[in-house]
């Protein structure tokens, strides 16, 4: 029978992942392929991983896989005999991660309307018709083209830690929100090659297959992605273009890229790009603070968290339930913006 959902608690999980004796490989995938029964797909990949002792979020949908994962050396052959065994699955790029850490402490397998959220209707782009994909040097090689605009098509906590020099990086909270405003930025230069770039590939396939159906013709992606990309500069030993630090969404929340710090602390604009949630439950917005005002506000986001995070635990618990709204949890367009804004 298989093994269906997680249902260990995160501290039990933690601790279990505290005693292992090996190593295990982060690394993300995702295709674009029809997959005619998302919830039986699921639940077979769910019984299959575990069984592996795989950790990470995947997402199904009849439109494809998006995951990102976490597999023990020892199970490296057998995971990758079990991608094969999937026709949707086989001969599948790999984006293996630049910083190996602790990366999910859990196995999540949803099905989704679609892989990467982007509030598109089904004519507004065709997923057969996508962007030309280039590689690192390809890419390094048009960046510097003046008839090419480099977009960055991630969210703006994102970019705020790095980034490609020069990027075009939109000012918004989502992918759904990046792509009208991609397209509405850049309209009266559609003759412009338009460079995309996102952490793994997934949200410039879409991004591509919509500015072409926008009517940009010359548009082109950065195969593999920021992941990808640092793997290749390295191994050609090339300049990367790429400053800074890849935003990941996993326990690590980013990779270094290089060693440039191209962002400040929201507390006291000291050079800062790590990310932090605030200690206290009932904000837990996530912020870049450097070590001096980590140390100083207990990793609070401001006074007000300070002072609710040091309260005794069972009084934290009495706000918490009676806490009537979720405080939004990403710092937005580079400034601070915590629970004590209201």
């Amino acid at each position: 029978m298989y093994k269906l959902a997680n249902n260990v608690s995160k501290e039990e999980a933690l601790k279990k992942i505290s005693t292992e004796t090996f190593s295990r490989r982060t690394l993300s995938f995702y295709r674009y392929v029809r997959i005619t029964e998302p919830k039986a797909f699921r639940d077979e990949l769910y019984s299959e991983f575990s069984n592996l002792n795989i950790l990470g979020r995947i997402y199904v949908s009849q439109e494809g896989i998006n995951a990102q994962m976490n597999v023990p050396e020892p199970q490296w052959d057998a995971f990758i005999a079990k991608l094969e065994s999937h026709q949707e699955l086989s001969n599948m790029p790999l984006k293996i991660a630049i910083e190996q850490a602790e990366s999910f402490w859990k196995l999540t397998i949803k099905v989704k309307r679609q892989i990467v959220a982007d509030g598109l209707s089904i004519d507004a782009y065709n997923i057969e018709n996508v962007g030309t994909h280039l590689n690192a040097e390809e890419f390094n090689a048009l960046a510097n083209d003046t008839d090419a605009l480099v977009v960055d098509m991630r969210n703006a906590y994102e970019s705020e830690i790095g980034r490609f020099e020069g990027a075009f990086c939109p000012d918004v909270d989502t992918f759904n929100d990046a792509l009208p405003a991609v397209k509405d930025a850049l309209k009266l230069q559609k003759e412009k090659k338009l460079l995309l770039y996102c952490t793994g590939g997934i949200r410039c396939e879409k991004a591509s297959a919509y500015l072409k159906n926008e009517g940009f013709e010359n548009v082109y992606q950065l195969y593999g992605g920021i992941i990808n990309y640092a793997h290749e500069v390295r191994a050609k030993n090339l300049p990367s273009k790429f400053k800074g630090k890849n935003f990941v969404f996993d326990e690590r929340r980013a990779e270094r890229i290089t060693e440039d710090i191209i962002s400040k602390c929201h507390q006291c604009a000291a050079p800062a790009d790590t990310h932090v949630n605030c200690a206290n439950e009932m904000c837990n917005l996530l912020f870049i603070q450097c070590a001096t005002c980590t140390e100083k506000m207990s990793t609070c986001c401001s006074e007000k968290c300070q002072v609710i995070y040091r309260l005794p635990e069972h009084d934290q618990k009495l706000l918490r339930k009676h806490q009537t709204a979720k405080p939004k949890m990403f710092n937005k367009r580079g400034r601070m913006l915590s629970c004590a804004e209201g």
